[in-house]
Order: C-alpha cells, then structure tokens, then sequence
C-alpha cells in the first residue's frame, strides 16, 4: 500500500545533508496521522528567500569533503548576495511605506520626484509627465542580457541577408541566360525569316528553356564573378505608414553597369521566409535634389542617403504608390564592399554634397534647439497632429502659408531670410506644395538610423499583425513600468508612471485609442531631442518595451 506522507520529517531541513533517503519497509509502515505534526502549518507559511533577512540567507551548510571554491564562482556568489541583499532591502521600504497610512496623490508623488527640467513656467504638466520617460536614462540597461541577445539578432539579420544574396544571385544568372534574344541558333533564325519552319515546331523563342539545357555562349551572358563587384546595403521607406516604414528592404548596387535592385524580405511564421524583387535591377536616376536626372553611382550610397524613384515605374503596393516619388533611405552598408569598390576621388564628392544639402538645415535647428529641448515632445507631436488635421487631401502635402501659419501657433520663431531658403531646397518640383514630414525633419532634425532602428523593434513588437496601427489597450498591457527609477526608489508605482506614459502618448494621436507608427515615431523623435547619447536614448526604449 501507499505510505502515508511524513510531513514532519519534510519540515527537519538543517539533518538532511542529501543522503538521508530511508527505504519503505513493510515490517516498519508510516502511519503518522497529518494532525499528529503541529509544526507542518507553520514550516509552509515561510517567506520566500529572496525576502528573507541577509543574515538567513548567510546561512549555508558547507560539507567537509567539499573543495574550495574558485575565484569566478565566489564572484558570481558575491555579486548574487548583493543582489539579493538589495531586493529584500527594497521588499522591506515598500513594505514599510504601505504601513505608514494612505497612499499620496499619483500627481503629486510624481510632481514632487520630479527631476530638475530648468524653467518649469514654460512646461506643462503633459512636458512634466513626458520627460518621466526620460529618466530611463539613469537606469541602464542589463549590458549582459543585452549583449546575448544583440549578438543573437545580428546573426538572426545576417542569415536573412545571406538568403537575399542567394536569391539575387539565382534571379540574376538565370535571367541573363533565359531571357537573352540571342538564345537562338543562327539556321533557327534564317528558318524562321524564310517561313521554312513546320507546323508542328515553335520558335525557338516560345520554346520552354532552363538554364541547364542552353549550350549557347552569349555576348550578354553575366557570371558569378562579375556579379560578386556589388555594394550591400539595408533601406527603409520613409513613409508615415507603419507597414510601410517597417518593410525590411535590401539592396544591391552592382558595379560592372552601375545598376542596382532592392529586394524585400518576408517571413511568414517562423519557418517561411521568402526574398521578392522590390525595385527591379536596372539603372536609375536621381528624382530630387541637386543630382536630379543624373545617374546613381558608388558615391551615392552611404548612412543616411536618399535614393529616390518614380512610383509609378514599378509594381508597388498601394499604399506605397500614393506618393510619385518613392524615397529610400539608407540605414546600413556593406563597408568591406565599399572599401573594395570606391576610388578616393568619390570621397570629397559625398563630402560636399551632404555639406550643401544640410547647411541651411542645422542653422535653422540650431536656433530652435533651445526651445524644443524640454518640450519636444509637445511640440513635434503636436506639429504632426496640426499638419494631419489641415491636410484635407489626405496626401501629406501643404503649402507655405500652412507651415507659416503653423509656426505661429508653436511659437517657433524662423528668420523669414532663412525660411524662404529652406522652401527652396524642399520645394524643388516647383509645386508650392511640400511634404509635411520632410518639413518637420527639416526644422527640428531627426533621430540618426542607430535609434530609428529601436524605434522601428518596438513598434514591430506591438504591432505583430503588421496592420500599421496599435490598438491602445495592448500598448497599456506591453508597457512595463518595473524598471523606472521612481519605481525602483518606491517614490511611484508602476500604475502611475505607466499612466502618465499613456496620456502624453495620447494626447499626441488624433485617436485616442490607437496609434499609428508616424505618431510613435514622433513621440519619441521629441524624446530624443533631449538626449545626446545614444546608449542613454536606447534605454529609454529597452527598459519599457523588453528588447
């Protein structure tokens, strides 16, 4: 028969050394009834350890035999005493201020934490509860997690761009034997023109071909080795659609004609993944800026760059075609490649022409520094709620009244000398109508492609559908409030910083219950405005989001 379960000797923990095991025996049954054991209630109503008092958890049992420990073991020791030590010392301050009485005001507990933020006549309380976010900043990320799990999803990134080169370099091969006109044999040729070909054969063009059946050496056949000359760089859309600005884009500039492709990226589940022509291989020109009409070639390619199309030149989706011209933005580069590739002379080309494109914008930001370094994330998300209210063509296109207008209501004060100068750099169709998000990039700057891209993971990871929009209600369950410093000191709670993240995100979207990847990108575009370091910004996004 079953033996009956001796909770008294479960509860004598300091005699059990491992080896204590006693076999059941027949002759000897255990047949201690459960009310016969008093302690058995008590042992199971013990904390747990990590909020016992340091001098328990001291309390270790070494064996005789056993060796001595190593210098890496009693530093992880020592490292997991001082955390434990710490969290019970935490443990204990919550505990104690919740016997104190009733709990204060979240306003005011909030209000009274508050970090120095300088004139606070000029901020709001919405300023106030913005910049609890940018307290991240003193709680630095876990570098060791952080560190796996970077190294993890680089080389997660570097399979998926392993996948594009093959499929590239598949497309590209077969298409230049298949596809070529002089497949066919010269007698075809002369038979075919004669009309001496019967009825029951094809043209030798119509005829179904694989690359291993073509015995016919072409002038315009391509090789591996010619096609291995080519620059690798990642690319984004900018868009303020968020299925769109999230597309995972890979291009390739091909030396040996100057041409180049962009490949997009899919996966579908966890296992299917698929790589399709974005922007078909062929040689381009500039649709904007001072290089309008000219060719693209290596000195066009680097961090930040602007490649821009004519949408209606390619099979793109939709969304994507609202805009004439399609413009990709270079967020990384293959720079073995282009150390291989470039000549030095293309050096001072790239060199001047980022100096001329963005000389008049940083005069205009520099002067407006001051004023958005407390606010910018009233002001740049209300600019972008402003600019989406007038917009009654729904194309993302005003007119210079509007803009000025627009800087009356923000109190931004633009010299009118240089604000006709930046109307003429952004206005080089001559239309009078400019794009509203190059306007706001334009006089406040924007985040550089290293925090764009942690902007772009955390929306991913809450917009997992891929719908472009996030309901509300699953920011408030993904945000997590455990790792702020005010939590941590116990001078806020979870629930109230996590509230006052949700009503400054809020108060920049034109609904309420949900946001769209042009307002999340905006909110923390105004963030980033007051913080110069990059490391210190990624925390602001990894503490809360858990990436």
């Amino acid at each position: 028969r079953v033996p009956c379960l001796d909770l008294r000797r479960l509860g004598d923990s300091d005699e059990e050394d491992g080896n204590s095991y006693i076999p059941y025996s027949r002759d000897c049954p255990h047949t201690c009834p459960l009310d016969s054991s008093p302690d058995w209630r008590t042992s199971l109503q013990m904390p747990p350890a990590q909020h016992l008092p340091p001098e328990q958890v001291e309390q270790k049992i070494i064996p005789e035999d056993l060796p001595s420990p190593t210098d890496k073991y009693k530093l992880k020791y020592r490292q997991y005493e001082a955390d434990v030590k710490e969290e019970y010392k935490q443990y204990s301050e919550r505990i104690a201020e919740k016997k104190k009485g009733p709990q204060q005001c979240p306003e005011t507990s909030i209000k009274g934490t508050q970090l120095k933020v300088g004139h606070k006549d000029d901020l709001t309380a919405l300023d106030e509860k913005a910049l609890l976010q940018q307290c991240y900043t003193s709680k630095p990320y876990n570098m060791q997690h952080g560190v796996r799990k970077s190294e993890a999803e680089d080389v997660a990134a570097e399979r998926r761009k392993q996948a594009v080169v093959e499929q590239v370099m598949v497309d590209q091969l077969s298409r230049a034997v298949i596809s070529d006109p002089e497949q066919s044999t010269r007698a075809d040729v002369s038979k075919e023109a004669h009309g001496l070909l019967g009825l029951g054969n094809t043209p030798m063009r119509f005829r179904k071909r694989t690359l291993h059946e073509t015995k016919i050496r072409t002038k315009s056949g391509l090789t591996e080795s010619v096609l291995s000359n080519k620059l690798r760089f990642d690319s984004r859309i900018i868009s303020r659609n968020g299925r769109d600005a999230c597309r995972e884009l890979i291009g390739f500039f091909f030396a040996y004609d100057q041409s180049l492709t962009v490949y997009e990226f899919r996966q579908f589940g966890k296992n299917r993944t698929n790589a399709l022509p974005f922007i078909q291989k062929g040689i381009y020109h500039h649709q904007r800026g001072q290089k309008k009409g000219k060719a693209y070639d290596l000195s066009d390619f680097y961090i930040g760059a602007n490649l821009t199309f004519r949408s209606v030149d390619h099979n793109l989706p939709e969304s994507v075609k609202q805009n004439p011209v399609l413009t990709l933005r270079v967020i990384n580069i293959d720079e073995t490649a282009m150390d291989f590739l470039k000549a030095p002379s293309e050096e001072f080309k790239q060199e001047c022409s980022e100096q001329d494109n963005s000389r008049v914008f940083k005069k205009i930001q520099g002067m407006l520094r001051e004023t958005l370094s407390k606010r910018g994330v009233r002001v740049v998300t209300g600019l972008g709620k402003y600019f989406r209210r007038i917009d009654k063509n729904r194309n993302g296109f005003l007119s210079q009244a509007d803009f000025k207008e627009a800087l009356k209501v923000f109190h931004l004060e633009v010299p009118e000398g240089d604000f006709e100068s930046l109307w003429l750099i952004l206005d080089d169709s001559k239309s009078d109508k400019v794009d509203y998000g190059e306007f706001v990039r334009a006089i406040v700057g924007e985040m550089n492609e290293y925090r764009k891209a942690f902007v772009r993971k955390a929306y991913m990871k809450l917009d997992f559908n891929k719908t472009g929009s996030v309901p509300m209600v699953d920011i408030r369950k993904c945000y997590c409030a455990k790792k702020h410093p005010l939590v941590l000191a116990g001078k806020a709670t979870e629930e109230e910083i996590t509230a006052s993240f949700l009503e400054t995100l809020g108060e920049s979207c034109s609904n309420p219950n949900e946001v769209s990847y042009s307002e999340f990108e905006d909110y923390y575009e105004g963030l980033s405005i007051g913080i110069m370091d990059d490391d210190d910004f990624v925390n602001i996004l990894r503490n809360p989001w858990r990436i």
